[in-house]
């Protein structure tokens, strides 16, 4: 009788358990879409943020090339990314690099980095992090605007040794109470710079791309044709 009670009451349990999983697959499946395009809007929101659509006439969102493998680890990334190629007439005018803070108080800052054809910081946006809200969560431009204070920087304006908080005898400010979080971004902003500057490899990549999409020109999306831009 108890043998029977026991088996009776497991099958029930593991109906119960198909039936949730049933569910649950079934929300995963009905939300997968709707995840993606929420997603895809708030990734074009900070592309356009940093490169505005009026200085571009490209998709943005298309219009990509992996991040070379061996500035993976300068860029703090684990599995490469997509550099955003920002065109106006089919000339490239910036590029959009992923880039992560690993040192950040509470962990990973992801962000994106915008960086002009000449060299400076087009815009910089924290696309995710974890830290102190009301302290380093001031990195997001919801929380404050200190992230702007980096647009037209580059490697030599200011010099060198001033791309530190100025806690460090740098340019850039800390925040009252949290210093780890804008020097790790502060650091991993310079280190894009460094990394646009110094590696050849994204240099012909842009060219390249820039070549390819002249050879192509009828069968490069544009903004006209993607209603999403």
């Amino acid at each position: 009788m108890l043998g029977a009670s026991i088996s009776k009451n497991s099958l029930l349990l593991a109906i119960f358990a198909l039936i949730a999983a049933g569910g649950l697959a079934l929300t995963n499946e009905g939300t997968k879409a709707r995840i993606q395009k929420a997603e895809r809007a708030a990734q074009q929101k900070a592309l356009f943020e940093i490169v505005p659509r009026s200085h571009h006439d490209n998709d943005l969102l298309l219009d990509t090339v992996p991040v070379p493998e061996n500035a993976w680890h300068l860029l703090g990334l684990k599995k490469g990314g997509d550099i955003h190629i920002a065109r106006q007439n089919g000339q490239v005018v910036a590029m959009i690099i992923p880039a992560v803070a690993p040192d950040g108080y509470s962990g990973d800052i992801r962000m994106i980095v915008g960086v002009n054809r000449d060299g400076s910081v087009a815009g910089v946006r924290v696309l995710a992090h974890n830290e102190t809200p009301g302290l380093g969560d001031k990195v997001d431009l919801k929380k404050s605007d200190w992230i702007l204070s980096f647009n037209g920087k580059s490697l030599t304006a200011p010099a060198p040794a001033d791309w530190a908080v100025k806690k460090d005898g740098g340019e850039f400010d800390q925040f009252t109470g949290a210093t780890i979080t804008p020097r790790a971004v502060v650091n991993q902003v310079r280190r894009v710079l460094e990394f646009v500057a110094t590696e050849d490899e994204i240099l012909s990549l842009g060219a390249k791309a820039e070549t390819t999409s002249s050879e192509t020109a009828t069968d490069t999306p544009t903004s006209q044709e993607h209603p999403h831009e």
